[in-house]
This record gives structure tokens, C-alpha cells and sequence, in this order.
């Protein structure tokens, strides 16, 4: 996930988190809160389902945000 603030300094500042995350999800996902680097922390298993939706918010140091699906 990338994320552009045009901001400088503090307000430049871009933090990443899970906007909306099942408990399922949120053992098998991680996500970088200043990156938006988002790593799986657990095998999937292709039974279970082939494909998944994660919600996840940027929110500079002025409270601006933005949402992104990533799927």
C-alpha cells in the first residue's frame, strides 16, 4: 500500500492502520503502521476462502484521512 501526504514536517506524517478487521483476519494479517507495509503473519488455507478484503486507513498528524479496500 502506498500513501502520498503533501504536507512537510510533522504534518507529513502518514499513519496506516486496519480501518475494519475480523478477529480472522487479524491473526493472519499485519499491518505497518508507518509503512503500509501489509505482511501475512500466518498460512492461508485456500479452503477457507481464495481471496480477501482488508479495509485500511491513512491518517496524517492533522486527523485528514483516506480509506483504500485492498484486495
Amino acid at each position: 500500500l502506498t500513501t502520498t501526504n503533501t504536507n512537510e514536517g510533522m504534518n507529513g506524517n502518514v499513519k496506516h492502520s486496519f480501518r475494519k478487521i475480523s478477529d480472522w483476519a487479524s491473526k493472519h494479517f499485519n499491518l505497518k503502521h508507518k509503512t503500509g507495509t501489509i505482511m501475512l503473519v500466518q498460512s492461508l488455507d485456500f479452503e477457507e476462502g481464495n481471496s480477501y478484503e482488508l479495509e485500511v486507513q491513512a491518517q496524517d498528524d492533522r486527523c485528514l484521512s483516506d480509506t483504500a479496500k485492498v484486495a
